[in-house]
């Protein structure tokens, strides 16, 4: 049984960053091939978290354990931070918007170079992070080998730095959420029959040159891949109900062959070339449900 797609709206909750590969443009395609019923709900790839959010509002995770994760240290702390300290955030975010141009970013993109970076606040990364998403280019956020956020300045003349409606609106969603920095492996251990599990990792490269992997440090490449299909079964094993979002790649199509794979339609902005650009197969994999 695929999900009700209620039109009817109390409150929108919606992402406070943006990410690429998040899946707003998407949710029409993607809500109509998730179950209706289920238990608690995982993401082991937050992201944005743009399919939780757009869950939230239409209802269907109410009254059920969720449990939020990533890789990312520093992502992980900013939803930490908007859960906990929603208004101290957007009193510091209203200080770095008053204080932003070409020189300030560079400043800021720059602490993590530094040994001190350690020993920065929470509070402070996650006010760090918040900008420099909304202020670097197209909001990308990449490291280097280093694990140093490199991205460089986007060409915005009014970001939207300190969106208060939306981090309050976030920190209400997230209240009851247990956000956690792990592994995708790690949710093997948390969920049970009948939980909903959804996978958007960094996507299998259409070709050997169009690799985006550094999301984070270490990439996420074949090996990765097979380790997620890993879990992806002992997951469908458990009978929990899993979801997966990748590229249409024959890698991937032959990796999970065995289960039912469906297409959905995205619009491709991170190219360099106008070419580049434009709509695009992506897969949507659902374990053998409904």
């Amino acid at each position: 049984m695929t999900a009700r797609v209620n039109t009817i709206y109390t409150k929108k909750y919606q992402p406070f960053i943006k990410w690429v590969g998040g899946k707003r443009g998407l949710l029409s395609q993607l809500l109509p091939l998730f179950p209706n019923d289920f238990e608690n709900y995982h993401e082991p790839f937050l992201g944005g978290g743009a399919v939780f959010f757009e869950l939230y509002s239409l209802g269907l995770l109410k009254n059920k354990k969720i449990y939020l994760s990533d890789i990312n240290n520093e992502l992980v702390n900013v939803y930490n931070i908007v859960k906990t300290k929603p208004h101290e955030l957007i009193n510091n975010l209203e200080i770095f918007k008053e204080k932003h141009n070409k020189e300030f970013y560079y400043k800021i993109r720059e602490k993590d170079r530094k040994e001190s970076f350690k020993k920065l606040g929470k509070l402070e990364r996650a006010t760090r992070f918040i900008y420099l998403n909304k202020t670097c280019f197209n909001g990308l956020y990449r490291v280097n080998q280093k694990g140093q956020f490199n991205t460089p300045i986007g060409s915005y003349k009014n970001p939207n730095i300190a969106d208060k409606e939306t981090i309050l609106s976030a920190s209400e969603a997230l209240k009851n959420a247990t956000i956690s920095n792990q592994s995708f492996c790690k949710v093997v251990n948390s969920a049970t029959k009948n939980d909903l599990i959804y996978f958007d990792p960094p996507y299998y490269p259409l070709t050997q040159t169009a690799s985006f992997t550094a999301y984070d440090k270490n990439g996420f490449l074949d090996e990765k891949q097979r380790e997620l299909f890993d879990v992806f079964e002992e997951l469908h094993n458990k009978e929990c109900l899993v979801l997966h979002s990748n590229s249409d790649t024959e890698f991937i199509k032959t990796l999970y062959k065995k289960y039912n794979i469906k297409f959905v339609q995205a619009n491709r902005f991170i190219n360099s070339k106008s070419s580049g650009r434009g709509k695009i197969n992506e897969v949507f994999i659902r374990s053998n449900f409904g």
